[in-house]
């Protein structure tokens, strides 16, 4: 899986690529067709600091996203994660019941 992290309005540290690169590759325990991962990190300065990530998720014939705010990056990653998660399993059950 090709992985590509670009952060706006800040630069991403690099213990904070390592925790989003180490959280997306274990979505391919659920699907092993996963081809690109797209993550924008990006950081909004109102009244508290508003942490966003969206994730785009390229797979043989679909593109699956998600986005998520938190006061914390890895917060907001682990929440995008879980929520692919779920799409992938959605996309794989469809797929086996279109085989039977």
């Amino acid at each position: 899986m090709n992985i590509q992290i670009t952060s706006r309005k800040f630069r991403a540290k690099d213990s904070l690529k390592d925790y989003v690169k180490n959280e997306l590759q274990t979505l391919k325990k659920i699907n092993d067709d996963i081809l690109d991962a797209n993550v924008i990190l990006s950081f909004t300065h109102l009244k508290d600091s508003i942490k966003t990530v969206e994730v785009q998720l390229k797979i043989p014939g679909k593109v699956l996203t998600a986005k998520d705010e938190s006061d914390d990056f890895k917060k907001s990653v682990t929440k995008v994660v879980h929520k692919l998660e779920k799409q992938l399993k959605t996309v794989k059950s469809k797929r086996l019941a279109r085989i039977k």
